[in-house]
């Protein structure tokens, strides 16, 4: 068996494994995970990732999980171009200094707008305005320290290059626009940066991966977003109640 990716792409760093492989021509085995139906803590997939998250890497008997390593180890093991985690020991811990910054300002905020407005409401839980208000302010915050920090006058947010930095910082901040909250708006920097990726990465790719999120509030409206699973709850309340 060759090359299996785990991956659900309402999720942010599936879609940032799911774009550098399909970018890169890594050919792979897509294995859908549909977190709704309860599928990250079936025993088939706790076999793959007994922390019940995705995304995750399958090569041969090798397992793999968290996107940063996955991303690396496929920029590592497949002849992707150098520009995406460069040789240069500078330019690499450039892309580490994004990603450890990414980790505590931008996982676990850009993606909280969701939570309040779908997928919270499903399990019948609604969150207090207060909290929607701290977590915009923090997202305030973090884009403004995303461009004052890394993008500056540069093109990428770790110099003239794309890298998994951008990649990574991408699929957060498409999370809240998905929902209403286009935080691009009155920022021209930061929204040429994001035409520049997109147009380097192909709309056609980018289309194709952002389908599922983009629609995501007319599925809501529609009630075609299945219940999720009662197995999932206390993933899901666990999540919410990390919310500041």
């Amino acid at each position: 068996m060759g090359l299996e990716l785990y991956l659900d792409l309402l999720s942010q760093p599936c879609r940032a494994v799911y774009i550098f492989a399909k970018k890169n021509g890594i050919p792979f085995e897509l294995r859908p995970v549909d977190i709704f139906r309860g599928q990250l803590v079936s025993k088939d997939f706790s076999q793959i990732n007994n922390l019940c998250k995705v995304p995750a890497l399958k090569d041969g008997d090798f397992i793999l999980s968290e996107s940063t390593a996955i991303l690396i180890y496929l920029s590592s093991k497949y002849p992707t171009a150098d520009h995406w985690y460069p040789s240069n020991l500078q330019a690499r811990a450039r892309i580490h200094e994004y990603l450890g910054w990414h980790a505590d300002c931008v996982r676990g905020t850009f993606g909280v707008p969701l939570w309040t407005q779908v997928l919270a409401p499903l399990i019948g839980v609604h969150l207090p305005e207060e909290k929607v208000q701290r977590n915009r302010a923090a997202m305030d915050r973090a884009l403004q320290e995303l461009e004052d920090k890394f993008l500056r006058d540069q093109a990428f947010l770790t110099g003239q290059h794309v890298t998994l930095a951008d990649l990574m910082a991408l699929e957060e901040l498409i999370q809240p626009v998905a929902v209403g909250f286009d935080l691009f708006e009155g920022r021209p920097k930061l929204t040429a940066w994001r035409e520049r990726l997109e147009a380097f990465l192909g709309m056609d790719l980018c289309q194709e991966t952002h389908g599922l999120i983009l629609n995501i509030l007319e599925q809501a409206a529609n009630k075609k977003i299945p219940d999720p699973a009662p197995e999932v709850y206390p993933y899901m309340l666990l999540r919410i109640s990390r919310i500041p």
